[in-house]
């Protein structure tokens, strides 16, 4: 019998917290294997600007480092990496720099990328809000025609009205009804990696 598919899913700026674990225990629910790093050392936010102070002061580097720490054991398996805003944008930088990866799943969040980055028709499934602060409408159009040229075959879904992190019940931005809408669409995407 094959092994499961092995997904290593990165946290946001608010850090390693219940909605994560949450999330990744449906995934194991589902049959996945998942691995949470906790970038933070144990940290956490209670608001995004507490958040983005934490990721300041550890670096993006550091954060990138660690990450790549988490990851290197597991990536003779064929990753999906998957990750919540800040999380997206470290699984992005991850999956484009892993000729391995089998998809990236991205709740909420993306990073910009290198002209020169090219993948395998990398299956990528973006989830985010609409309209988004974070996520602008002219960044994320340039951002699916760079991810196209490099290679990946992108799908976003789109939630009007949702806020930022719409999927952490624990925020003000949850929104039932589109974070049930975004996982029913991530975990028949995963069937498909």
């Amino acid at each position: 019998m094959p092994s499961p598919t092995t997904i290593v899913l990165f946290h946001s700026a608010y850090g390693l917290r219940a909605a994560v674990h949450a999330a990744a225990e449906r995934l194991r629910g589902a049959g996945y294997e998942v691995h949470v790093p906790d970038l933070y050392d144990g940290r956490t936010a209670d608001t995004v600007e507490a958040g983005m102070a934490i990721k300041d002061e550890i670096g993006r580097e550091e954060l990138l480092r660690r990450a790549i720490t988490a990851v290197s054991p597991l990536s003779e398996r064929g990753l999906v990496y998957a990750g919540f805003s800040l999380g997206g944008a470290i699984a992005q930088n991850l999956a484009l720099g892993d000729e391995k990866a089998r998809g990236l799943l991205l709740f909420h969040g993306t990073s910009d990328l290198a002209e020169d980055a090219v993948v395998d028709e990398l299956p990528v499934q973006l989830h985010v809000a609409d309209p988004d602060p974070f996520e602008p409408h002219d960044w994320l159009n340039a951002w699916y025609l760079r991810m196209g040229r490099a290679g990946a075959d992108v799908e976003v879904h789109r939630y009007q009205g949702a806020g930022h992190i719409f999927t952490d019940p624990e925020l003000d931005d949850f929104d039932a009804e589109a974070s049930e809408a975004a996982w029913r669409a991530a975990l028949a995407f995963l069937a498909e990696v």
